[in-house]
């Protein structure tokens, strides 16, 4: 039998999980979890770096998201759930990592420069924040895996990965520089330069109106209340479909672009969750004509989201009944996220000679 390869994906807990966490990466990761040996972090360290002044919230936020796997349909027997803060390797490679990497790199990190903007940080945010960039290279390259699946908007914190992975094993394990990265590891590197696997929509776009500056539509985001989440019951579903905004000239759309998904969410939704494909099109060519509004299109897409979603709520419902059952999952796999880690750690400190007791003998697995 062949050893299944690995996976390490998750999130920061700021809430629970919406629709865009959906297509981004939780698909992917239900799909993947048959194929690969998945380790799925909740990043509780990382939401420190705008609540500090909140950690009770930030522990809610771990249930919820945690909740929130379960009733996707994430296997704790087969897929590991962790918890960052309980993985102390992590905060090890962190440290070592931050020294291969020079500051100026880690600012220029669009994401992070986005955040900044997004959140209207301007120069008023602590050390941590652009630290936990670096952070994330731990975070994953713990776990030395072969595929990291992501939204589009993480592909930065991702070539920063690889970029620590190719400085660490050039500098600690004599890897050639000419190396190809699918080669670094049979070089006798430790880490790998890993590869990302996006979702099937690189960017879902919120409910909300576009950006006042711009005027492109906003990803979908907790913080600017433009999300449909996983838990939302039907009738929060429908009111929020129903307050969607469209374009201001939808009654007689004569311009394709005002059913551009990108420039209107109500078609970018049909286009991502619509399975029928023929009733898209149909519907589409009507709505451009001006024989079809955004009440018939909007109800539509009610049926088609509370149907996507029915079964994550009814089994969501199940585990807020079990919490305990939610604590043993993440038991479980921090239990065997510290196994990876620790042999992870330790491999990385005899290739920096940095191993000064005697330890029981590591394998790369």
């Amino acid at each position: 039998m062949t050893e299944k390869k690995r996976i390490l994906t998750g999130d920061t807990p700021t809430g629970r999980l919406h629709l865009g966490h959906w297509v981004g990466s939780v698909e992917n990761r239900l799909a993947l979890q048959e194929q690969y040996d998945c380790y799925f972090l909740i990043a509780n360290k990382h939401a420190f770096t705008t609540r500090a002044d909140r950690p009770a919230d930030i522990r809610q936020s771990v249930l919820e998201i945690a909740t929130d796997y379960l009733a996707c349909g994430i296997d704790p027997q087969r897929s590991a759930i962790f918890i960052q803060s309980e993985v102390p390797a992590i905060d090890e490679l962190t440290f070592y990592f931050s020294m291969l990497v020079p500051f100026n790199r880690v600012m220029r990190n669009p994401t992070l420069k986005d955040e900044i903007r997004d959140k209207g940080l301007g120069d008023n945010y602590p050390f941590g924040f652009p630290l936990y960039a670096v952070g994330q290279c731990a975070d994953i390259l713990a776990f030395r895996p072969q595929l990291v699946p992501v939204g589009e908007d993480q592909l930065p914190h991702l070539e920063l990965s690889r970029e620590v992975a190719r400085r660490f094993d050039q500098m600690y394990c004599g890897v050639d520089p000419q190396t190809e990265d699918k080669d670094y590891v049979t070089a006798g590197g430790v880490f790998p330069v890993i590869q990302p696997k996006l979702g099937r929509v690189e960017r879902l776009v919120g409910t909300g109106a576009p950006s006042a500056e711009t005027g492109e539509l906003l990803k979908m985001s907790k913080s600017l209340n433009n999300a449909i989440f996983l838990s939302d019951d039907a009738q929060t579903v429908t009111k929020k479909i129903r307050g969607m905004y469209t374009d201001p000239k939808r009654i007689r759309a004569t311009d394709p672009g005002e059913t551009d998904p990108r420039k209107n969410p109500l078609w970018a939704f049909h286009e991502t969750f619509n399975p029928d494909t023929a009733w898209v099109d149909e519907h589409r060519q009507l709505y451009r004509n001006g024989k079809v509004g955004d009440v018939a299109v909007k109800n539509k897409l009610i049926e088609v989201i509370n149907n996507l979603i029915d079964p994550i709520r009814t089994r969501r419902q199940h585990f807020e009944q079990r919490p305990d059952d939610v604590i043993d999952a993440l038991r479980l796999g921090t239990r065997k996220a510290n196994v990876i880690a620790e042999q992870t750690l330790q491999l990385a400190k005899t290739a920096m000679k940095q191993d000064y007791f005697p330890q029981r003998s590591v394998t790369l697995s």
